[in-house]
């Protein structure tokens, strides 16, 4: 590790420092002090991190940076390469100018959006506790997080990409900045397909009256806009839009891939098609419900029904879908950590998350499976419930 991957991981350091600093929870010395120490701890372990390499760097990363390096860097998206959205390959392209290690680069890029993470879940929290302790704890809980710091620092995905825009759309919504938010979910949507889990809350939104229809034509504009560097590069514009149609040939015909979905319990499945159909729409479904139990309370979705539908979505939508992969649970990591720091008595969420979504990890990085992905499929079978439970709660609760 050189010095400048030593400095750029100082900054992102300090950034996050200074944005705990500028959101103004800490008045006091010693709360500079303390914030100062977690950041530190937070940054070392992912600087112990960095030189891990996994196979899917070696695989497909590194092998895609080495062609923007030798194909013209910016001038080779005119080129279909890799299996990710071009927004992401635009930061590849640009790492293949420079000298430093582009292992390093792209996990760094993705510690970057830890702390954009961090800040939107704290603002967010802020929509439901005036608690400067629980918007603190909602900060650092992101931060040192295990599938936040496994995720970016040391298996080098960038997940962290597009689940901060998510959380900041989101956050925007409810803040009265409607058309902001949709301009982050679609900039979510433009870096990864998974993104598909968590949009469906802007329909909730809308049938909430927190964001209009007209809103909605925000979403393609965005999209587009953020394709237009490699259309000027000289990819085909419909090829940038139908990206994701292709990549949904290559996900593979697996049902499973260690992923604590319903598909973990289906081992001895005959008929894999039909399985993965009524997977898909149990998902459909699940959608549809959220939607309908919103419309038939309308005016009666406050934020903390909002919070819960978000998390239904998010861990139900993978839950039911076949083909998901370990990391695809990571909205709803966020998500649930996001509810227990606002309301402690639902620590059990992001435990039960975490426990479902690091055997999957494990199975992974390890090379072997911990303990039988089955259990994970339990675990968020329990968290669906709950959240599900939560939101009916919400929703007849009385509360606007």
């Amino acid at each position: 590790m050189d010095t400048a991957v030593i400095i750029i991981l100082f900054a992102e350091a300090l950034l996050a420092l200074s944005a705990l600093y500028f959101s103004g929870l800490l008045s006091r010395p010693a709360d500079v002090a303390v914030s100062a120490a977690l950041v530190a701890a937070a940054f070392v372990i992912r600087g112990l991190c960095l030189n891990h390499v996994t196979a899917d760097y070696q695989t497909f990363l590194s092998v895609w940076v080495d062609y923007f390096r030798y194909n013209g860097g910016f001038a080779a998206l005119a080129e279909p390469i890799g299996n990710y959205n071009v927004p992401y390959m635009y930061f590849l392209a640009a790492f293949s100018y420079s000298g430093i290690d582009d292992l390093y680069l792209i996990k760094l890029l993705s510690i970057f959006f830890d702390v954009l993470l961090a800040w939107a879940v704290m603002s967010l929290a802020g929509r439901y506790t005036s608690s400067r302790a629980k918007r603190l704890a909602a900060f650092f809980g992101v931060l040192f997080l295990p599938t936040v710091i496994l995720n970016g620092a040391y298996w080098g995905q960038c997940d962290s990409i597009y689940t901060a825009l998510a959380v900041l759309a989101i956050y925007l919504a409810v803040s009265d900045r409607p058309a902001a938010g949709m301009a982050c979910m679609a900039a979510s949507f433009a870096f990864k397909l998974q993104a598909v889990f968590i949009m469906p809350i802007f329909v909730v939104l809308l049938i909430a009256g927190r964001v209009r229809i007209r809103h909605f034509f925000i979403f393609p504009a965005v999209y587009i806009l953020l394709m237009l560097p490699a259309v000027i590069a000289g990819m085909p514009l419909l090829d940038t839009i139908t990206l994701y149609f292709d990549q949904m040939g290559t996900v593979g015909s697996a049902l499973n891939y260690n992923s604590p979905s319903v598909f973990a319990f289906s081992a001895n499945v005959q008929n894999v098609a039909l399985a993965g159909n009524l997977g898909i729409a149990a998902a459909f479904t699940l959608m549809l419900v959220c939607f309908l139990l919103f419309a038939l309370r309308r005016g009666r979705g406050s934020l903390w029904a909002i919070l819960g539908c978000a998390i239904v979505l998010s861990a139900g939508i993978p839950y039911f879908l076949p083909h998901m992969h370990e990391r695809y649970f990571f909205v709803a990591d966020i998500l649930t950590l996001l509810l227990a720091c606002a309301a402690p008595e639902y620590m059990a969420l992001p435990v039960l998350t975490q426990f479902a979504s690091l055997l999957g990890y494990h199975a992974y990085l390890r090379g072997y499976y911990f303990l039988p992905m089955s259990y994970g499929a339990v675990a968020l079978a329990i968290v669906l419930a709950v959240a599900l439970a939560f939101t009916l709660a919400q929703l007849y609760s009385g509360k606007k």
